[in-house]
């Protein structure tokens, strides 16, 4: 299978719910390695960008035909072969898997499948189990692979999610506000294992509305607002008052400590 060098393409994509255009015209090009943040307020559109990754929403189609997005340069995907390459850790995944009463290892290996679940036509073989263990082993959640989902904390679920999404040793990570409800402890040790898999050669791609959780290898920032691409380009230049100010809609001062941002209202 040929993987090209981009990431993501989206050409004027559109989505549309009660008339509403929850993503309006967006266009946008990720490259394999650039490490990027999407930033934006309640509303802007990131959750759907998310969704239309995925491919769970689908956006309305250009009259020529032309495609509307690619990942890894086509158009078309099996679910599974997408997330063999693709990994994505969202709120969202986390309530659905809550709702399974799966196991971590259980919820780890579903990956594999693509799945919420493990069925009985889903075969796992000792180097799937291998693989599973190994990855719950890397984010440091070895220790939870008997516990069931829904009795995990915020942090643990998140580890357990982030180790089902590197099962398939995939190009990219989809991250959508991994951080939410973590404590600012176990956000930094989070922020940190972020950083090891950037530096190991994993593309972040970060959907945020925390300035706080750019990680330092992410160099790229754009920004959303209103189902649209407001301004996108280096991090240093984005991240600072006027245009933070601007995305938001609130008086914002940024300041910088080390390699990490962070953002107040004055």
């Amino acid at each position: 299978m040929q993987i090209t060098t981009s990431l993501l393409s989206i050409d004027r994509a559109t989505v549309l719910r009660d008339g509403r255009a929850l993503l309006d015209a967006l266009s946008l090009d990720i490259a394999q390695g650039q490490h990027t943040a999407i930033l934006g307020p309640n509303g802007s559109g990131k959750s759907t960008l998310v969704k239309l990754i995925e491919r769970r929403v689908y956006p309305l189609v250009h009259d020529d035909g032309t495609p509307v997005a690619r990942i890894f340069g086509r158009d078309r995907w099996n679910v599974a072969e997408l997330r063999s390459l693709l990994g994505v850790v969202s709120s969202d995944l986390r309530r659905e898997f809550e709702a399974s009463n799966e196991t971590a290892l259980h919820a780890v290996l579903s990956g594999f499948f693509a799945s919420m679940t493990l069925g009985p036509d889903h075969r796992v073989d000792d180097a799937m189990r291998d693989r599973a263990l190994d990855s719950l082993a890397r984010v440091g959640a070895r220790h939870l692979a008997s516990r069931d989902v829904s009795t995990l904390s915020s942090g643990e679920a998140r580890r357990v999610l982030i180790a089902r999404a590197l099962v398939h040793r995939p190009r990219a990570l989809l991250l959508d506000e991994p951080c939410a409800g973590l404590d600012p402890g176990t956000r930094r040790r989070f922020l940190d294992l972020l950083s090891e898999l950037a530096q190991e050669g994993t593309t972040l791609v970060l959907v945020t509305h925390h300035v706080e959780e750019i990680v330092p290898e992410i160099g790229h920032v754009v920004m959303l607002r209103e189902g649209k691409v407001l301004a996108e380009g280096p991090k240093a230049a984005l991240l600072a008052d006027d245009r933070l100010s601007g995305l938001f809609g609130w008086d914002m001062e940024v300041e910088r400590s080390g390699a990490f941002y962070a953002a107040r209202l004055r």
